[in-house]
């Protein structure tokens, strides 16, 4: 799935010199141009070597070639006996043929000498096949028997060479490649690691980030609100989906508005060894809303707002040591958008995940149950909800600080900023919240 909606006919650009503060933007960025601009500017980050056990979710930084085979040995697919299969041929439960048992093999321990002709050895399922043997004849094909004290084996069916048997480099095999370059480790590829005597593996570095979180109306969460409080939730959000990411997330910072407040909190947060930088609040055009000049002090604005609904106030740039910083609005839905939309396309392809510009939720085309309506000239991220098979609604909403809208949503519909929206009965592309 590509981002074919974030297209548009219509290609405006910000200029990060105006001051949008009371007067509102008097341009949006188009979303496309935002993300072309960092898609130029996305290169995926160096590699690091990590134990097997640290690997899981990971992405490769190059192919994986075996060194070993996988079996290194040849080995029995099942417990019975192992024995010549030229030694089997005409044996039948009516006229069975008859072998001495030499011994046992079993697996870390395997029957020490060879087989001569004629002979057989009691194995279990993995176990090495001795010197001479090529077959294994099933358990529930053989009777054991004794007879003067000798112990023999009935073959009530036969078995042709290399039957039951694992060869020397069935499961991989010395000099191929088991994973390749960009693969995100699953439990059982970072078992196929292990598998080869591997202790640990090259991966791409995680992108770390790193979050200021501005406002006098703030409390961190877990602090019960006091009068004219509220909790910041965007924190918890945004660690959420920078984890599902492949993220690694920093302890947030806090600053209070206000230009020497907020101008320290930029500092503490530049100091610090985040390669993504993201700021929310104080980025709309409220007269407090100081950041966006605050941050052209120690870096460079790109886009400050951009044609979405509701990520309007959103900005982008570059720190002056390059690292690429979003302004990200404080309202949680505004919020949540605007990561979804433009952070974290970066974040994947930063740390090397396949197809980082797609969103990564399950998508599946659903019908509309009532009218969703949109506004040409912006991207518009619409919360639907299931009201029947195969149908979705628009969640009602007041406004981008909601964040329950997003709670009781199944997922979102982007709609495209040439698109009023589409009636009732109209199959809608739905991005679903939940894997």
């Amino acid at each position: 799935m590509s981002h074919t909606p974030f297209t548009s006919a219509s290609r405006r650009t910000s200029r990060p010199s105006d001051d949008p503060r009371m007067r509102g933007f008097q341009a949006r960025a188009d979303l496309a141009d935002a993300l072309t601009l960092l898609r130029e500017r996305a290169v995926r980050l160096p590699a690091e070597s990590v134990p097997l056990a640290a690997a899981f979710g990971r992405v490769l930084a190059g192919d994986v070639l075996a060194p070993i085979d996988v079996p290194g040995y040849v080995r029995a697919a099942v417990d019975g006996y192992a024995l010549r299969g030229e030694d089997s041929f005409g044996a039948t439960v009516d006229a069975p043929l008859v072998l001495p048992v030499r011994g046992d093999s079993l697996p870390g321990r395997p029957y020490p000498a060879a087989l001569g002709p004629g002979e057989a050895v009691r194995i279990a399922t993995g176990a090495p096949l001795p010197a001479g043997a090529d077959a294994v004849l099933q358990a529930e094909l053989a009777r054991e028997v004794v007879r003067g004290g000798r112990v023999l084996v009935e073959l009530l069916g036969s078995v042709p060479p290399l039957r039951h048997t694992g060869q020397v480099g069935e499961d991989m095999s010395r000099g191929t490649c088991v994973l390749a370059a960009g693969r995100r480790l699953r439990p059982q590829d970072v078992g196929a690691l292990a598998s080869l005597g591997l202790a640990d593996v090259s991966v791409v570095r995680r992108p770390r980030l790193g979050l200021l979180v501005t406002g006098d109306e703030l409390v961190p969460p877990g602090t019960p609100p006091g009068p004219h409080q509220i909790v910041d939730s965007n924190s918890l959000v945004l660690a959420g989906l920078v984890a599902r990411d492949c993220g690694e997330w920093l302890a947030p910072l806090r600053a209070r508005d206000g230009a020497e407040a907020l101008r320290a909190g930029l500092d503490a947060l530049l100091a610090g060894p985040a390669d993504v930088l993201l700021i929310t609040g104080a980025t709309s055009v409220g007269p407090e809303d100081l950041m966006p000049q605050i941050f052209r002090e120690r870096g460079e604005l790109d886009v400050h707002g951009l044609a979405v609904r509701p990520a309007s106030p959103t900005a982008l740039g570059r720190a002056h040591d390059g690292r690429p910083a979003f302004l990200l609005p404080g309202n949680p839905v505004s919020c949540l958008c605007a990561y979804e939309l433009v952070v974290g396309p970066l974040v994947r392809a930063l740390g090397g995940l396949p197809d980082p510009w797609a969103f990564p939720h399950r998508s599946v085309e659903l019908v509309l149950a009532r009218k969703l309506t949109s506004k040409v000239g912006r991207t518009d991220f619409v919360r639907v909800r299931r009201v029947g098979a195969g149908e979705v609604e628009p969640v009602a909403t007041s406004g981008a600080s909601n964040l329950s809208s997003t709670v009781v949503a199944d997922g979102f519909v982007l709609v495209d900023a040439d698109s009023e929206g589409a009636a009732a009965g109209e199959p809608v592309r739905v991005h679903l919240f939940d894997p």
